[in-house]
């Protein structure tokens, strides 16, 4: 097997929770963190809930000369990032420049940094670059913030599988470290609540319409009607395990097992491949599906994708044989910043032995799962599986375990 890759320090930036602590600790008491929008007028939208982070102040956090340089989205990147490293007991001047890198993923970011250049290019004309290449040079741009911040020389890269990339960041991560990397900055922060990246969202045909907050997203319940967005996400340190206990570091856990695929095309005949990436994931892992004491779902709150989703886990674990939640009800679907906020919401629950609830469903029979839902559970947990699918069919599946 490989050489080990462990998680030594976490940022959070979450619509229920602004950093770690009152994440979790709003988690697993079941608040959530999705309200009618506020950073712009949602009233001509058809949707007008999102997971907005309250009291977030970029000028509390970071020094002045970076806001005119940097958007919402680029500006909680920096932040998370900041956290982490705290976090991990990491000083960037203290190491060397191409020990570090920075792996992150986007998918739905940008669109405020664009709507600013569309609004610049209608008002000023063709001095300005189009947003359409704004918006891909964003991309860089934000990973770029992180590293720059952190005089960090090492491997850096952008992951763009919508939903899913957040996840596979952390994969290509733990690639980098296995190759001689001492440490890299991964996983993903998201946010384009905004006229522009609202109306984007919107073309997926995947929102929730519903004015109720409590109610408004219902993965595997009978109402499920699509999901809330929401921004935010998670930074993690991922370190070489060996490197981390020479030094002295606190471990979360490992980043033990990973699997990607991608859908078959539509009318194919074929099955989806989610089934197939948890069980590339749990080969990677070593483990059997036995070993996993909760599945943390990606939960889209459409009926056509959770049965897809239900019958994966249930073919893989045994229908109802493995605790299943989804916390993302608390904050909204965050895009690439889902899947790397699952995985530091499934390290804390293998730390605490908590399951924390999917809040406000009904878990509808025909899925067979054992869905927590209501309060936290209780659980002697070793090991965590996390799911996530991006828009036209990528999947992604993450094993992590106890450094124990």
């Amino acid at each position: 097997m490989s050489a080990p890759v462990v998680v030594t320090g976490v940022g959070v930036t979450a619509p229920n929770g602004l950093g770690t602590g009152d994440y979790w600790a709003a988690t697993t008491a079941g608040r959530s963190g999705i309200g009618r929008i506020t950073r712009f007028d949602p009233e001509p939208y058809p949707a007008r809930l999102a997971g907005e982070i309250p009291g977030f102040d970029a000028r509390d956090h970071l020094p002045g000369r970076l806001l005119p340089q940097t958007d919402h989205m680029t500006r909680l990147a920096l932040v998370a990032a900041d956290w982490a490293l705290a976090d991990a007991g990491v000083e960037p001047d203290r190491w060397r420049q191409f020990d570090m890198g920075v792996v992150t993923a986007s998918s739905a970011g940008g669109f405020e940094f664009g709507q600013k250049e569309l609004q610049a290019l209608w008002s000023q004309g063709s001095q300005y670059v189009s947003a359409y290449q704004s918006f891909a040079w964003f991309y860089a741009v934000n990973t770029g913030q992180v590293s720059i911040r952190n005089g960090m020389k090492g491997p850096s890269g952008v992951v763009v599988s919508d939903q899913a990339g957040g996840l596979d960041a952390l994969a290509q991560a733990r690639r980098q470290i296995r190759k001689g990397s001492r440490l890299i900055v991964s996983g993903g922060v998201d946010a384009s609540v905004c006229p522009w990246g609202w109306a984007a969202l919107l073309t997926s045909g995947r929102m929730s319409t519903g004015e109720d907050p409590d109610t408004a997203y219902l993965p595997f319940d009978a109402d499920a009607a699509g999901h809330v967005a929401g921004e935010g996400g998670a930074l993690l340190i991922l370190e070489d395990a060996a490197s981390a206990a020479e030094r002295g570091a606190r471990v979360y856990g490992e980043i033990a097992g990973y699997g990607s695929t991608f859908d078959p095309r539509p009318g194919s005949g074929r099955e989806p491949g989610l089934k197939r990436a948890i069980r590339i994931a749990l080969e990677d892992a070593g483990m059997a599906p036995a070993d996993i004491g909760v599945v943390f779902a990606d939960a889209a709150a459409v009926p056509e994708l959770d049965r897809i989703e239900a019958a994966a886990i249930s073919d893989v674990f045994g229908p109802g044989q493995v605790p299943v939640t989804a916390p993302k009800t608390m904050t909204g679907r965050l895009n690439s910043g889902a899947g790397p906020l699952d995985v530091v919401t499934a390290l804390l629950a293998i730390r605490d032995g908590v399951i924390p609830p999917t809040t406000g469903v009904r878990p509808a029979p025909e899925y067979a799962l054992d869905l927590v839902t209501e309060r936290p559970r209780p659980a002697s947990l070793n090991a965590a599986l996390v799911l996530a699918r991006g828009y036209s069919g990528f999947n992604s599946a993450v094993v992590v375990r106890s450094a124990d």
